[in-house]
């Protein structure tokens, strides 16, 4: 599968301050890519430098197999861009406005009609061709700013915040959306809404103090996710030992003298086994509950300490 993105030992300083350090990755066609930071984390700077807005400091960035500092023109032929704040004409309406837009990314004149009804029909823009930009609701002119960013067809297509101030059921149509996108193309989501990732990506990075501290596939997550803890609390102390050598328990975590989080293979259900233990052992077992661990959980504990 050939790479639409490789990014190469990125590095954005700003003065003495690194904001981007080190970073490499890969997007290929038919992956959707949800990107992940907290505030202040490099993130908004790695995606202007994706875009060609911001030069690297090192580093290299390859669009479609063109090198984005030394063939910029090539490289953002095969770029769709989508920033927070679509870059809507207001007083157009929709046909008008992705006229415009065809022209900009250099459609060419016998294209742009088939250009722009495709457009309008992978977005569900059709039934809004006349309407003003001005007068859509705010998910229609976010299908509009996704419309304009596919117009010409790119390789890659890099989404900045698009569901931010949508209600659920434009969230939901826009995520489905984007799904359909990454079938065809390679998509770049930037995102703060970790169940948007989960819902729309096929892969997810996360990116704190500038660099990348998380790259997996969205189904190697949630294997690495397939653990269950379980806080148990007890009268007396109980012995961690004891409990280890337990079949399915990966590691004890002492909360206090007498609460414990047991760490465990979801499908090795030790739940049982542990109260029997703990009762035979004389420790009096008061409390044995689940914790629903989430992706929520997961970027919190990897991203703890932000300065953000």
């Amino acid at each position: 599968m050939q790479d639409l993105v490789t990014v190469q030992n990125l590095y954005r300083y700003y003065g003495e301050h690194c904001a981007v350090n080190d970073v490499s990755f890969t997007l290929a066609k038919g992956q959707v890519l949800g990107f992940l930071g907290p505030n202040g984390a490099g993130k908004t700077t790695t995606m202007q430098m994706l875009c060609g807005n911001l030069a690297p400091s090192s580093g290299e960035i390859k669009i479609n197999g063109f090198d984005l500092m030394d063939q910029p023109d090539k490289a953002k032929r095969s770029l769709g861009y989508l920033p927070d704040t679509p870059p809507l004409y207001k007083s157009l309406n929709v046909q008008e406005f992705l006229h415009y837009c065809a022209q900009l990314h250099g459609v060419a004149k016998n294209s742009i009609s088939y250009a722009i009804d495709k457009a309008k029909e992978r977005c569900g823009l059709t039934e809004v061709s006349h309407r003003l930009i001005a007068n859509l609701s705010k998910g229609f002119q976010q299908r509009v700013g996704i419309a304009q960013a596919i117009l010409h067809n790119p390789e890659v297509i890099i989404l900045d915040e698009p569901t931010v101030g949508l209600d659920p059921i434009q969230v939901r149509e826009i995520r489905t959306l984007i799904r359909e996108l990454g079938q065809d193309h390679g998509v770049i989501l930037s995102t703060h809404i970790l169940g948007e990732v989960q819902e729309s990506c096929s892969h997810v990075q996360i990116i704190h103090q500038g660099q990348l501290i998380l790259s997996e596939s969205i189904f190697g997550l949630n294997q690495s996710m397939n653990t269950g803890i379980l806080q148990v609390t007890t009268r007396l102390a109980p012995d961690a030992t004891v409990l280890l050598a337990i079949p399915g328990v990966i590691s004890i975590e002492t909360i206090s003298q007498n609460q414990i989080r047991i760490h465990h293979f979801i499908a090795e259900s030790p739940g049982k086994q542990i109260a029997e233990t703990i009762i035979a052992a004389g420790w009096e077992l008061q409390e044995l509950t689940p914790v629903k661990r989430s992706m929520e959980d997961l970027f919190i504990a990897l991203t703890r300490g932000s300065d953000s």
